[in-house]
């Protein structure tokens, strides 16, 4: 089976050689090291290579998940023409935002977009396979501010 092939950035290093995810099994890798890492490294931007770029040379999309290991919930923003946020069977205890971090570069989204981590790996490989689709295997939300 082929997997597409996504880049991926949550630390400083990626900047210049991102982190590439070709198989489930990459995701799951990918999940876990934001899970388990660094508490300002526990969020990604994946960019899929199987869609098309930007006059500019950008990507015309963008997706991202964290992922909060302690409390095995975690987040998922898509960005292509209209912003997008996962959304959660209930809001957690945080009040109304929580907090995701790309190398130290901090995200706000609604307390109700956190979801099962189980649900944000298979939101990741679906994200994977479609070639960069918005994963219909969640809810989502327009936020308020995003």
């Amino acid at each position: 089976m082929t997997h597409n092939r996504v880049q991926a950035y949550y630390c400083v290093q990626h900047a210049y050689e991102p982190l590439v995810v070709r198989t489930p099994e990459d995701v799951d890798a990918l999940i876990d090291a934001l899970a388990t890492g660094p508490e300002f490294e526990n969020s990604a931007v994946l960019h899929s290579s199987e869609r098309e770029l930007l006059p500019s040379g950008f990507p015309d999309h963008e997706f991202r998940i964290g992922a909060d290991g302690k409390r095995q919930v975690g987040v998922l923003g898509f960005m292509d023409e209209k912003n997008f946020v996962s959304l959660g069977s209930s809001g957690s205890n945080h009040g109304g935002e929580v907090t995701y971090f790309v190398a130290e570069n901090s995200t706000e989204f609604p307390a109700t977009a956190e979801i099962p981590l189980a649900l944000v790996r298979q939101a990741a490989k679906e994200f994977l396979s479609s070639g960069g689709r918005r994963p219909t295997c969640v809810p989502w939300q327009e936020p308020e501010i995003w």
